[in-house]
């Protein structure tokens, strides 16, 4: 576990410098979460480190494999200084301990919701799990062990979740490329969903 977690670490801070700062959160039952803070010119980003401890098992299995299976970190991107987004710690250590607490996989297209805004003044209380890839590599482990994805989180308004179940992750990714969503905006609105 604490090779994994290291092998993580050194590839976030390979995709985004030192982080200025890091929380612990653990959990009754489960392992410690991390998340780390990497600011970089007007945005900062958190990453949650400790997630991919153990691989996510399949809710419906009779036993969890402890070896085989998906495994991932979380990735938030805000815009800087518009929102006490620092409050968003928790919520990002809740998410990344609902595969231990709740049995979930947590993969590209998943909503997760925390129940409360993600920081103070937030209109989100959910996220949408976006593609890897893009910001941070995956990081490949030695056989037998799956990669360590990086899932971008994409904050949603109570009416794109509810949108988003309905018509799905694409159809809502579409309404906000359509509408020139800025996804970093910590303070946005909902994107038009007539």
């Amino acid at each position: 576990m604490g090779e994994v977690l290291a092998l993580v670490e050194a590839r976030l801070r390979s995709a985004f410098g030192e982080p200025d700062a890091r929380a612990a959160v653990t959990f009754l039952g489960t392992d410690r979460i991390e998340v780390l803070r990497f600011s970089e010119d007007d945005v900062v980003r958190y990453a949650t480190l400790g997630m991919s401890a153990s691989p996510m098992s399949d809710p419906t299995a009779a036993l969890a494999d402890p070896v085989k299976g998906p495994r991932a970190e979380l990735v938030l991107t805000v815009r800087a200084g518009l929102a006490d987004t620092d409050k968003a710690l928790r919520p990002l250590a809740v998410l990344a301990a609902s595969p231990q607490v709740e049995g979930v996989v947590v993969a590209p297209g998943a909503s997760l919701d925390v129940g409360e805004p993600l920081w103070p003044g937030a209109p989100f209380t959910s996220v949408l799990v976006a593609e890897p890839g893009g910001l941070v590599e995956d990081l490949d482990l030695d056989e037998p062990l799956d990669p360590v994805r990086f899932l971008p989180l994409l904050p949603m308004t109570q009416n794109e979740a509810a949108w988003k179940r309905v018509h799905g992750a694409g159809a809502l990714q579409e309404k906000w490329l359509n509408g020139g969503t800025d996804l970093r905006d910590p303070l946005r609105r909902s994107v038009p969903l007539d």
